[in-house]
């Protein structure tokens, strides 16, 4: 509000930097009329661009590792598939914080161009206020169209030469790389969006603190007479970042449910992929792309159609306990979905998963804080990883008697959801006093 009256005021007197592009981004959503078209345009494949190199993986994961050699048995694929799943948000973690500092000091757009980690806060900056909501609606979608058209490259573009033998020959560069050809298309879409992020325009002010001092004291004269502005200066006085329960009880709730959808990602694609002696449903990599893009495509439709609705009649805490009570359900019935077979194996699988999905959607909503949006790429790093473990103990534990094989899995994954759903209620998550 302080930052926004600022601005305002600046704009009104006319006391702006003529050469500062954070000024003229201003300047031009104060005087543009009509639907920003062209910004969301951006936007939106930015986003997708930043979706698809994590959600393609999956599908085609465990046979990459197979193919590595480095497993020494077979139900030690997972093992090493959870750590490759784990690195793309292990990277983000010890990261972002250094992308955020970079993007304050050098501004929003060359970080953009490097990688595409502040597109969320880009968003909000280049819309008028009444296409704000617009805005993060199409970072939100074009997650979601990422998680149907991701898994779908993955798993119809790897493995070409044993796919489409016509195309491809073994002697062939797609031959000998068998998973290059999902990632060169990728790529390409990488270098394209890059090519039109050079277009975007800068929001960060550059002002010099000498050339801007007088503009400054006007613009504090101009608060100082706002009581609303005194009000939000003494609350944020009063409450420190640490001591402010309800926002760090709902960030670790966030952070455990991510960590949850994660490992199910990864076990998803394990279960899917692994022999049937081992409890899996040997599944190929097409086979388990379709499965992830059909459940994407499930997914999207539902954060576009009914999630708002849900959320405006329930509230989000309430939405998050009854998707994480019938998850609970849905979870327990994996096991015994292994156990199908043909047809009704296919009906039964890609019911399950939309349904899993779309109860699990809410959750990658998150929050554009920085603290958030570290401790969630911090749990959705320890996901992969931990799941990758625990199903290559499970496959070793097939004549266990207590939860063998799969069951395990599926069982250590509604324990932390279960976790999750509790950590909702009173007295840990507390809610924001008004």
């Amino acid at each position: 509000m302080k930052k926004k009256k600022y601005t305002e005021c600046l704009l009104e007197n006319n006391m702006y930097h003529e050469h500062c592009p954070g000024c003229k981004v201003d300047q031009m959503k104060k005087s543009r009329r009509g639907f920003p078209f062209s910004e969301l345009l951006s936007v939106w494949i930015i986003v997708l661009c930043t979706a698809l190199p994590i959600s393609s993986l999956f599908p085609f994961l465990y046979f990459m590792i197979s193919d590595f050699d480095i497993a020494k048995k077979e139900e030690d694929i997972g093992f090493y598939a959870g750590f490759v799943g784990c690195s793309f948000m292990l990277g983000r973690t010890l990261t972002s914080v250094i992308w955020g500092i970079m993007a304050d000091r050098y501004g929003r757009k060359p970080v953009i161009l490097i990688g595409t980690a502040s597109v969320l806060a880009y968003a909000i900056e280049i819309f008028r206020d009444e296409y704000q909501g617009l805005a993060l609606s199409a970072v939100s979608t074009a997650w979601g169209i990422g998680l149907i058209i991701g898994p779908a490259m993955g798993g119809f573009l790897a493995q070409p030469a044993k796919q489409y033998p016509s195309l491809f020959s073994e002697e062939s560069v797609f031959g000998k790389f068998p998973y290059f050809l999902p990632c060169l298309v990728i790529s390409c879409f990488a270098l394209l969006v890059t090519i039109v992020s050079l277009r975007i325009p800068e929001t960060l002010h550059n002002h010099k603190i000498a050339d801007d001092a007088s503009s400054h004291d006007e613009s504090m004269k101009f608060l100082s007479h706002d009581p609303e502005s005194h009000k939000v200066t003494e609350r944020n006085e009063k409450n420190s970042l640490l001591k402010n329960w309800p926002l760090i009880s709902s960030i670790i709730v966030y952070c455990i449910l991510s960590l949850h959808d994660m490992a199910y990602t990864e076990v998803f694609s394990l279960w899917a992929n692994s022999p049937r002696k081992y409890g899996g449903l040997g599944y190929t990599s097409a086979d388990v792309g379709s499965v992830l893009a059909f459940s994407g495509f499930g997914l999207l439709v539902f954060q576009l159609s009914l999630y708002s609705y849900a959320e405006r009649l329930l509230g989000p805490i309430v939405v998050t306990r009854i998707s994480g009570s019938l998850g609970l359900v849905l979870l327990s019935s994996y096991p015994l979905i292994a156990k199908l077979s043909g047809l009704a194996l296919t009906l039964t699988l890609n019911c399950a998963s939309v349904a899993k999905n779309v109860l699990s959607g809410q959750d990658q909503r998150g929050a554009a804080n920085g603290l958030a949006m570290t401790g969630m790429s911090l749990f959705k790093a320890i996901g992969p990883a931990a799941a990758g473990i625990i199903y290559s103990w499970s496959e070793k534990r097939q004549n266990a008697t207590f939860l063998p094989g799969t069951q395990m899995v599926f069982f250590i994954l509604n324990t932390v959801l279960a976790l999750g759903v509790v950590l909702t209620f009173k007295p840990f998550l507390a809610e924001t006093k008004q």
